[in-house]
């Protein structure tokens, strides 16, 4: 009976197999073609629409074929993170693997070797995790983030790596080349590089325009990209939400026209999440769809990550194009074939998947990636003040407090930890008595009106915090955790959990911050009359939808809690029940030492979509700090936070959130069993106001080490050691720079040293000082190494907007290397050869953008293809400095409703030269030509504009 089954099983299996044979010997199965035959092979086969789906994010298999599911967009910044599943798309899939620390912390290790391995560690378990189940985890990963960190209050400052364009550069090409393997051909894994261009604001992301003048555009915010994507580190960049000089960057023609210049190398350019939508729906940049998935096709982006896992829209959208003749098949096969390229680089079309195939799931959370976390997280901490404290040694008892004493925190870019080491599990291996607690005040919240508390009802959704109890009880008294500015989380003492709105009332369901709109913050504003408003901070109050601005608690006629206007706004008394400041304070006088774990939290204001407001440590943190210091002079701050905060104590060692690993690093740290070396990535200004953060001009801003001429709290590039080092004989020769540099402490330590350059005579303002080089070197006590660094001539280029191009000024440097960028310690000159830059000669075209100064003017779109242009309007003005102008002006202008320009010499306020009136062109895409004469001359020429104007270009012939 038997038989007959075995016999049919048989014909089945042959069935299926002749067609896989079958597939095995087409040209695309062929790894020793050429890859672009082969994609052109495979190309040839697809259908129309099975090319159109492959432009998705999500793009189906082909069974006939034998084309397996892939997925784009696992995330992987530091560490596999999370993914979204193919009939789930709204819920993350976190990973549990390795979370090494955040990006910023990676780079402040100033080490390109030690980030590769770290990108390569995140590689392999990507590979882990796509052998379990490679429809959740592709094998295209969204990382590194190289936007450059010009301002710290920027919600996403965690995802980045520096305010400087050459670090941000190196720490990503390392990272990079980690993710991809080492393999001339195949890929371990896919980066692409977030998020295409200037991309530091989170408020009112997808409206706000990011202005750039020419020189920064090409000196400063391309740099990073063009670092990595040149050092064929990366396979593609995604488009940012922002808007530059008026176009939204998911149809920036550098997508096409110049990212894909920088390597000779296919890249696969892909969209963020949502964002092809945004051009209709949000920025109404385009009339329809059709119009507007065309552009995105056309700028130069191949990937749509829209609409989860349903490519049924996109399809529809770029089919009613094609129909419409706004792209061409031909450009669907040029975006397809570029996705194809990278997938067989990635082995999905050969027999055996590529080199990379054989990584298991045995590489996630292996004893080698967790000894690579704890040597990158000690690597990343900056030691940034120490009286002399430090290193500890061997104290008898210790005393360590603070909000983040016992806890860690994965951000939203970060997978879950598979086991936590945190400062205090750390110092404990370390220290047999050892005291502990959060330092925080436990208060109760009495309504003024009524003389009943805030009191948690349970812990479902539906149990709202009302005004229950007539006397403080556990579920009555709330842990205030100040966190930065003064926003704070308010945790039940009755049921642990935390205080949150819930849609305008207010429960406690919740253990900690989490999801996309936190609804866990609180900011508690004290009055004149000693009484407190409760301002509700939580993420979603921002949205449009929530109608609801600048909400407020309330109390409902049934004595629930509920958000309402600040008109309506409860007032109540901040009652302490039991002072945890004094608590951590008396434990830190009776130990030997005492260390206060302080810091943010990642997911409380600030991250992605939400700026910060300062740089403030929260209140109670700050007077925890100062409680303890106090009680126990030899204390020593352990700060943990995303991003620079103003924070003072005489022993002060920073860390990023650092990972599984980061209590084993503080504690190697603080003890000395590794002498720090981390250095700053960034500015840690001392406070006051900042500029506006939409202001992208640092020149004007004065915003990053490069062009900030005040003292802040710490420079760029500061660090400490345990031990000293000595510089001599500095000497630039030739293309190189040498200094020796020499152990002069005790102790074995490394060093970062840094290399820097100004340019004393230029054409064009100069930044106080650029950063040209860096190497991260280890000495033992007493041991000298001759640092080298490489200096060409045509690193020292400058942007020269009078005619577009890179030029070597005819100039003397100075050269400056020291251990950071305050700390110069040895100095000499170059001189160099090169240009000198002809005065402006106006008689010919000149570009309105290409001005060398400005005021009350904006920057806009030519057009919705390319091309940028000046917007002007009453006041504002642009000027042509040492310029040749003839006696005949014609200006190409655009206007709604018409207006003038005006030409003064010398100043604004200078000789007026010409007036000229702007009629309405019909749009401001609709340019017309106006003229005037006025007489020739040469020197500062200003233009000075009237009602709305938008001015592409102008001619002054002779």
């Amino acid at each position: 009976m038997k038989k007959p089954i075995l016999i049919a099983l048989t014909l089945v299996a042959s069935l299926l197999a002749a067609p896989a044979a079958a597939q095995a010997e087409l040209p695309f199965r062929d790894p020793s073609l050429p890859v672009e035959q082969r994609v052109a092979d495979l190309l040839g086969r697809l259908t129309l629409q099975e090319k159109l789906g492959l432009l998705h994010q999500s793009q189906e298999a082909i069974p006939r074929l034998g084309i397996p599911y892939h997925k784009n967009g696992t995330e992987a910044l530091h560490g596999v993170a999370w993914s979204n599943a193919l009939d789930d798309n709204w819920n993350q899939k976190l990973a549990k693997g390795t979370v090494f620390p955040q990006a910023v912390g990676l780079a402040s290790t100033w080490d390109p070797e030690l980030i590769k391995r770290v990108g390569s560690a995140v590689g392999d378990e990507a590979r882990g995790y796509n052998a379990t189940d490679p429809t959740l985890w592709g094998l295209q990963v969204w990382a590194p983030v190289v936007d450059p960190l010009r301002d710290p209050r920027a919600g996403r400052n965690e995802e980045g790596y520096s305010e400087d364009p050459l670090l941000t550069g190196a720490i990503a090409t390392a990272y990079g080349k980690g993710l991809q393997g080492d393999d001339p051909f195949y890929l371990k894994t896919a980066p692409v590089l977030k998020h295409y261009l200037a991309y530091n604001n989170e408020v009112n992301r997808s409206l706000t325009s990011s202005n750039l003048t020419p020189r920064l555009k090409h000196e400063y915010y391309e740099q990073a990209f063009r670092s990595a994507i040149s050092a064929d580190a990366a396979t593609g960049v995604m488009a940012s939400y922002n808007l530059v000089n008026g176009r939204p960057n998911h149809v920036n023609s550098d997508l096409e026209e110049v990212v894909r210049s920088w390597t000779d190398k296919t890249l696969y350019n892909v969209s963020d999440a949502w964002g092809p939508h945004a051009l209709t729906d949000l920025e109404r940049y385009y009339d329809d769809k059709a119009e507007a998935f065309a552009a995105v096709l056309k700028s130069g982006q191949d990937s749509f990550t829209i609409d989860g896992s349903d490519k049924g829209p996109m399809v529809q959208h770029l089919t009613t194009a094609l129909e419409r003749g706004l792209i061409t098949e031909a450009d669907v096969d040029r975006s397809v074939s570029r996705a194809l390229t990278i997938r067989f680089r990635l082995g999905h079309f050969d027999p055996d998947g590529g080199p990379y195939k054989g990584i298991g799931a045995g590489v996630i959370d292996s004893p080698a990636h967790r000894a690579l976390n704890r040597e990158t997280a000690a690597k990343a901490a900056v030691l940034l003040k120490n009286s002399g404290t430090l290193p500890l040694r061997s104290p008898k008892s210790a005393a360590v407090v603070g909000p983040l004493a016992d806890e860690l925190y994965s951000d939203w870019y970060a997978g879950t930890m598979p086991y936590e080491v945190t400062p205090l599990d750390g110092i404990k291996e370390r220290v047999a008595d050892v005291s502990t607690g959060a330092g925080l005040e436990r208060v109760a919240l009495k309504h003024v009106e009524s003389g009943k508390y805030v009191t948690a009802t349970g812990t479902g959704p539906d149990d709202n915090a009302a005004l229950v109890d007539t006397a403080p009880t556990p579920a009555s008294q709330w842990d205030v955790t100040d966190w930065v500015s003064d926003i704070s989380t308010l945790r039940n003492a009755g049921n642990g959990k935390l205080l949150g709105g819930d849609w305008r009332s207010l429960d406690t369901d919740d253990d900690d911050p989490n999801g996309w709109y936190v609804s866990q913050q609180f900011s508690l504003e004290k009055q004149g009359d000693g009484t407190f408003l409760i301002r509700y901070a939580g993420f979603e109050a921002v949205e449009g939808w929530y109608a609801l601005p600048d909400p407020y608690v309330t109390v409902t006629a049934d004595g629930a809690l509920a958000l309402a206007p600040k008109a309506e706004a409860a007032r109540f008394a901040k009652e302490v029940v039991s002072d945890g400041i004094a608590a951590a304070a008396e434990q830190a006088r009776k130990a030997e030492v005492a260390v206060v774990v302080v810091g943010s939290h990642p997911w409380v204001h600030g991250r992605e979509f939400h700026d910060r407001d300062d740089l403030r440590l929260g209140d109670g943190q700050k007077r925890l700090i100062e409680a303890v210091r106090k009680a126990n002079p030899r204390t020593v701050v352990v700060l943990e936070t995303s991003y620079p905060v103003i924070v003072d104590a005489p022993a002060l060692l920073w860390t990023t959130h650092a990972g599984a690993e980061t209590g084993h690093a503080v504690a190697d740290v603080l003890f000395g069993e590794v002498n720090p070396a981390g250095r700053l990535t960034q500015t840690w200004y001392a406070g006051g106001e900042l500029p506006s953060i939409l202001d992208y001009d640092l020149a004007k801003t004065g915003m990053t080490y490069l062009y900030h001429e005040g003292r802040p709290q710490f420079a760029f590039g500061h660090g400490l050691s345990y031990t000293t080092f000595g510089y001599q004989g500095l000497k630039a020769q030739g293309e190189q720079v040498s200094v020796k540099v020499t152990n002069t402490g005790r102790v074995a330590g490394e060093e970062v040293v840094q290399l820097y350059t100004h340019q004393r005579q230029s054409r064009f303002d100069q930044p106080v000082k650029r950063l040209r080089g860096f190497q991260r070197i280890a000495l033992a006590p007493g041991e000298s190494k001759t640092v080298t660094f490489p200096l060409k001539k045509s690193d020292l280029a400058v942007w020269d907007h009078t005619r577009d191009t890179w030029v070597v000024e005819d100039a003397a440097h100075d050269v400056l290397v020291g251990s950071a960028s305050d700390k110069i310690r040895q100095r000499t000159t170059l001189k160099v050869s090169g240009e000198k830059v002809p005065p402006r000669d106006l008689t010919k075209p000149t570009r309105a953008m290409n001005f060398d100064d400005y005021a009350g003017v904006t920057f806009a779109d030519e057009n919705k293809v390319r091309g940028d242009v000046v917007a002007g309007s009453d006041g504002g003005w642009i000027s042509f400095t040492d310029a040749v102008y003839g006696a005949e002006l014609s200006a190409g202008v655009a206007s709604v409703a018409g207006g003038s320009i005006e030409l003064r010499r010398g100043s604004p306020k200078g000789a007026l030269l010409a007036s000229v009136q702007v009629p309405a062109t019909g749009g401001v895409y609709e340019y017309a030509t106006v003229t005037a004469r006025l007489k020739p001359g040469k020197g500062d020429l200003y233009v000075l504009f009237k009602g709305g104007i938008r001015l592409r270009d102008l001619t002054l012939a002779r």
